[in-house]
C-alpha cells in the first residue's frame, strides 16, 4: 500500500512553519495547528511516531532541530512513510553539503520546493535517488560541496536515467583501469554450553562490492549454493566438482539483481552501480564452521578465591587477527594471578564497580595474530574480598569473544566465477575477499 500522503509540514523545535508541501485537498489548512495542540504540546511527545487526530493520521519524526510531519487522511502504510522521510533528508543533505537543519532548509526554500514537487507526486513518492535528480535539477544548496560536472548533464540522459530499466546508474562512465571489489564478510553468533555443546549457532553475511568499470557492464556472479548447483548441473547433464555446497536462507538482494534470471538460472545477474554497495544479505543455519572453541573450567575455592582455567583451540588454517577473550569474574574481585601460554593478559580494575564506572569486572586476554591449528590456554588465580552476607552460588555470565579471520568464512561460501560483459570488450581486474568476525559469541561457564 502506498504512502498516499496529503501533506508534509517541516516545523523547528517551537513548532513553526518552516516549509510545507499540500498534495491533496483532503485536510485542512489548520494541520499544523492540530500537531501543535495535540502532540507537541503533550508530554508523550516522541513515545510514539504515529498520532491520530480527527480523522487524520500524523506520522512525524525529528531529524536535527527539524520536525518532518506527513498527514495521511486515509490508512497508509507507516513504515513506506518513515523510508520515504529517510530517504528524502538523506537526498536534501546531498544537495546541502551533508547538512539538514533548520539553518539548512531557511536557506534553500526554493531547492526544497523542487525537490519536494520530484520526489513525491499527488501523495505518492517517486524516484529520490540523488544520482538521478542532480541529472535534471541542476540547482546547487548554499552549502553544496558538489561540483559543476555533477550537474551539468543535458537533460536527454536524466530521461533516460529515469524512465529506463538502470535507474542506478547513469551512463558515459569511463575509467583508465576498469576493476571490481568484492568482499563476503560474514559474522559468527554462537551460544555454546560450558561442555562444548553448541546450544545455538548461525552466520550472518553479505555480499559487498566496489564497481570501477566503465560504460553499462552485465556482471555474471557464481556462488556454490547449492540451488545454483543443482540448476547448473540438470543444465550441463553432469555433477558438478565445485566442492562443497550449501543452502542459503534468507537471501535479499540489492535491487539491481536481475531476479527473473536468478529464478530460471540461479546466478546472480546484475548491471552494478556506481562505486560501493550491499549486492546481496543471506544467513546459515547448517554445516557453520566453527573457527574457535573455548573450553572454560572455573572452580570456588572457598569464599575468597577462585581459579580460573579457559583453553581456546583455533582450528582453522588461517590466522585471527584482534582476538579478545571476555571472562566475566565477581565484582568483589580484589588481586588476580595469570599465566597464558601467548598473548598477554591483565585484570582491568576500570570497570570495578567498586573503584570504576561498571559493576562487572572482567579478565580480558588479548591475542594480535593468532596463528592456525594452535591451543591457548589462560590460568588466573582470583582473589575475592570476604563479605559478612551468606554465600551464594556466582552468577556467571557468558564468557565473549571478539576475533577477525582473513580469507575464511565459516558458512563455506565461496566464489565460483566472476564474469564482466560490456559492449566495448574491455579487460577487467577482479578481487575477492573473504573475512569472518565474531557476531554474540558466547561461551557458557
Amino acid at each position: 500500500m502506498p504512502v498516499s500522503a496529503s501533506a508534509i509540514y517541516f516545523l523547528n523545535l517551537r513548532g513553526d512553519v518552516l516549509i510545507n508541501r499540500l498534495y491533496r485537498d483532503d485536510v485542512g489548512g489548520n494541520m499544523v495547528d492540530a500537531f501543535r495542540m495535540h502532540i507537541m504540546q503533550s508530554k508523550e511527545l516522541g513515545t510514539c511516531p504515529v498520532r491520530q487526530i480527527g480523522g487524520c493520521s500524523f506520522l512525524y519524526m525529528r531529524i536535527s532541530n527539524v520536525y518532518i510531519v506527513i498527514v495521511v487522511s486515509s490508512n497508509a502504510n507507516v513504515a513506506c512513510a518513515f523510508k520515504f522521510v529517510v530517504e528524502a533528508v538523506t537526498l536534501f543533505k546531498s544537495y546541502f553539503g551533508g547538512a539538514f537543519d533548520e539553518d539548512a532548509i531557511r536557506n534553500n526554500f526554493v531547492l526544497i520546493y523542487e525537490l519536494l514537487d520530484e520526489i513525491m507526486d499527488f501523495g505518492y513518492p517517486q524516484n529520490l535517488s540523488p544520482e538521478i535528480l542532480k541529472l535534471y535539477i541542476t540547482q546547487e544548496g548554499v552549502r553544496s560541496s558538489f561540483s559543476s560536472k555533477h550537474v551539468d548533464r543535458p537533460v536527454p540522459n536524466a530521461t533516460l536515467q529515469v524512465t529506463g530499466a538502470v535507474g542506478w546508474r547513469r551512463e558515459g562512465l569511463v575509467y583508465k583501469k576498469n576493476e571490481v571489489f568484492l568482499d563476503i564478510v560474514e559474522s559468527v553468533n554462537l551460544l555454546m554450553s560450558s561442555k562444548g555443546s553448541v546450544l545455538r549457532c548461525d552466520v550472518t553475511g553479505k555480499v559487498l562490492m566496489k564497481c570501477f568499470l566503465s560504460g553499462m557492464p552485465d556482471l555474471k556472479l557464481g556462488l556454490n549454493d547449492k540451488i545454483g548447483l543443482e540448476k547448473e548441473s540438470q543444465l550441463k547433464s553432469r555433477p558438478t566438482k565445485s566442492g562443497k555446497t550449501i543452502e542459503l536462507d534468507d537471501v535479499t538482494f540489492h535491487q539491481c539483481v536481475n531476479l527473473t534470471r536468478f529464478n530460471s538460472e540461479k546466478t546472480v545477474s546484475f548491471v552494478p552501480p556506481d562505486g560501493e554497495f550491499e549486492l546481496m544479505k543471506y544467513r546459515i543455519t547448517e554445516g557453520v564452521n566453527l573457527p574457535f572453541r573455548v573450553l572454560p573450567t572455573i572452580k570456588e575455592l572457598g569464599r575468597t578465591r577462585m581459579e580460573v582455567n579457559v583453553k581456546s583451540v583455533f582450528g582453522a588454517k588461517m590466522f585471527a587477527l584482534g582476538v579478545v577473550i571476555k571472562i566475566p569474574v565477581p565484582k568483589q574481585t580484589a588481586k588476580t594471578n595469570f599465566q597464558v601460554t601467548s598473548g598477554k593478559a591483565k585484570y582491568n580494575p576500570a570497570i570495578d564497580c567498586l573503584v570504576w564506572k561498571s559493576s562487572i569486572c572482567t579478565t580480558w586476554c588479548r591475542i594480535r595474530k593468532f596463528p592456525g591449528q594452535t591451543e591457548s590456554t589462560l590460568s588466573a588465580e582470583v582473589e575475592l574480598i570476604s563479605t559478612i552476607t551468606e554465600k551464594k552460588s556466582l552468577t556467571r555470565p557468558p564468557i565473549q569473544m571478539e576475533f577477525q579471520v582473513p580469507m575464511f568464512t565459516a558458512s563455506g561460501l565461496r566464489v565460483r566465477f566472476l564474469k564482466v560483459w560490456e559492449k566495448s570488450g574491455y579487460n577487467t581486474v577482479e578481487w575477492v575477499r573473504y573475512i569472518t568476525k565474531a557476531g554474540s559469541y558466547e561461551i557458557r561457564c
